[in-house]
Formats: structure tokens, C-alpha cells, sequence
């Protein structure tokens, strides 16, 4: 069946057990036709959950984006999966924390306890945190949306704390994980001198919406540059995770994942020691690159040679960037 009719009768049945059910194993059947795994997988545990106290959260409406923010959100449909990164054992800890917590919410807002939903990641670029963001909302089932801070932040005096209003109001009715890369941009200390004085009336609005919303779903803020964020942000989130640079073993978790799906002539294990300095994303790129140079090759592995001259465009790429960076 073409998809636009199976999500036809999905909104139909929304509310009908069975039915929705069925078109849901619809869907999934579809998929998994299509090679489609990490969603088809995604679909199963979503259903298998239906029944539990979760299910309002796992298969939440979808509340119209109000006119005025429309231009400033935009959703994404996750594509990975946790295997897809690898995470420190204590952010590993956190995030399952959190994952219970927001599936228990109701048993602890009846104790009168707050439920953490505002998540401040911090790490050098490269290092996973937007990935992470949209695993997290997968894991979910809350839908991902992505603010655009070059249409948020308005050249016209005063707007771009009335664009920040409208988000807030839609992550308030929306559950969902809302997230801001690069939140510098807006969250840059006051006390730097030469700041405009509409930066700084930008900040004390943001710091009011952060301590007045409790999102449906989640808050997370990205940034690269923490230092240069104003000291008053840090305690209105309820965590603060650190992504840093994978270590030696994540490094070889990340290359085994990577190459999983082709054939190689060598032991991935010989390229660890050379590649543990490199963020995900340099990783990322040096994978791509060696698949890359194997399918010029017309080879049907990928050699060792392939994947040394893969480090070594990373190698000449990273130290272009290193001399510029210094120059600047």
C-alpha cells in the first residue's frame, strides 16, 4: 500500500487499539521490506510500548506549529540508533536516568518532585552531541525539532526576543525534544564589553523563558564555546553533559560499527592507535573517505592503504584548520 494511504488510515485510527495496531504492523512490514531497520525497529518498540503507562508520550499528537514560529522549527525525523554512537559510561548512566525518569514522570510529579528536562551539552565540535540529541528523542518516540538560530536571532531591534517567546510556547505544548545548536549565539555572557545592549536584553529574556518553561518533552542547548556563556545559564538547566573526544576503546567500538557492513583486508585493530585522536565526525569522514577510495578502485574490500590515505586527508584537512584557527 503507498505510504500516503497507510498514514491516512494511521491518523484515522488514532485512538482505535486495534486498528491503529494494525496499520502500525503496516507500516512496520513496509519498511522492513525497504531495508529500513532503524526505523522499522524504532516502530516495534514504539508499538510493543503502546499498552504501557507510556503510551500518550510514545504516540503524543502532533500540536500545529503556531504561523509565528513556523519559520524558526524545524522537525527532523531521526535516523540513527544507539549503536550508531558511542557514549561515556557515566553519560551512559545519565541518559538511561533520564530516559526512566521521563517514563515515570506522573508516579514523580505526584510526589511532588520536578521531573529533569532541561540539558545543557557541552564538547568540542565533532564530539556527538547533536547525534546524541536526535538517539535521545528516538528513544523516546518524542518527535525532534531543530531551531534555526539564523532565522530566530532577527536584525530588527527587539524581535529576537519575541522569536525565542514563540519557541518556548511551542516546546510548553509540545512534547518533544526542542534543541538549540549553538546556543552561544544567544546565550553569550553579559559581561563581555562589547556587546550590543539588544545581546544583552536578548539574554535576560532567555533567562526567564529557560527558569519559567517545564517543556512536555525536553529542552537541550548545544554549544561549543561553554566559556563563553553567561554564568547565569549554568544552574538553569538540571544537567549539564560533557561530550568529549572518544578514548582508545570508544574509538575502536565507533571503527568496528563503521566498517561493519563491508570487507576489509586488514584488522580494523591496526588503525586504532592511529585514528584515537580524532573526534566522531573527523571518524566519520575518515570511514566515508576509505569506502570511497575502494569503490574508485574498483575493489570489492577495502586495504590498508585505502584507509592510511583516508587518515591522511583528515591529517592535511585538520592542520589547513589548525592554521587558520592560529591566525584568527
Amino acid at each position: 500500500m503507498a505510504r500516503g494511504e497507510l498514514m491516512k488510515k494511521l491518523l484515522l485510527n488514532y485512538g482505535r487499539d486495534d486498528e491503529f495496531r494494525a496499520v502500525v504492523e503496516q507500516i512496520i512490514t513496509e519498511e522492513e521490506k525497504k531495508n529500513n531497520k532503524v526505523l522499522a525497529r524504532g516502530l516495534r518498540k514504539a508499538l510493543d510500548g503502546l499498552s504501557s503507562s507510556t503510551a500518550p508520550k510514545e504516540f503524543s499528537r502532533l500540536v500545529p506549529f503556531p504561523d509565528d514560529a513556523n519559520e524558526f522549527i524545524q522537525r527532523v525525523e531521526p535516523r540513527f540508533s544507539p549503536e550508531d554512537i558511542q557514549l561515556s559510561i557515566e553519560n551512559v548512566s545519565l541518559f538511561s536516568g533520564l530516559i526512566e525518569e521521563y517514563r515515570k514522570s506522573d508516579m514523580i510529579k505526584r510526589n511532588g518532585l520536578p521531573v529533569r528536562s532541561k540539558l545543557l551539552f557541552c564538547g568540542p565540535p565533532g564530539t556527538g552531541k547533536t547525534l546524541c540529541a536526535e538517539i535521545f528523542a528516538g528513544q523516546l518516540g518524542l518527535p525532534f525539532f531543530h531551531v534555526k538560530l539564523d532565522r530566530l536571532i532577527s536584525s530588527f531591534l527587539g524581535e529576537t526576543a519575541s522569536n525565542i517567546r514563540k519557541t518556548f510556547e511551542f516546546a510548553r505544548r509540545q512534547p518533544s525534544v526542542l534543541f538549540f545548536d549553538e546556543f552561544d549565539a544567544l546565550a553569550r555572557s553579559r559581561e563581555e564589553g562589547n556587546d550590543h545592549s539588544e545581546l544583552r536584553r536578548v539574554v535576560n529574556s532567555l533567562l526567564i523563558f529557560i527558569d519559567q518553561i517545564q517543556p512536555s518533552g525536553f529542552l537541550i542547548a548545544a554549544t561549543n564555546l561553554d566559556g563563553q556563556l553567561d554564568p547565569a545559564i549554568w544552574r538553569r538547566f538540571d544537567e549539564v553533559v560533557w561530550f568529549d573526544h572518544p578514548d582508545e576503546n570508544m574509538t575502536r567500538k565507533y571503527l568496528i560499527n563503521a566498517m561493519k557492513n563491508v570487507t576489509l583486508d586488514f584488522d580494523i585493530e591496526d588503525m586504532v592507535q592511529s585514528t584515537t585522536d580524532y573526534s566522531y565526525a573527523e571518524l566519520e569522514k575518515i570511514c566515508n573517505q576509505a569506502k570511497k577510495l575502494a569503490v574508485l578502485a574498483r575493489r570489492k574490500t577495502i586495504s590498508k592503504k585505502h584507509f592510511r590515505e583516508a587518515i591522511r586527508y583528515a591529517d592535511r584537512r585538520r592542520m589547513r584548520i589548525r592554521k587558520l584557527t592560529h591566525k584568527a
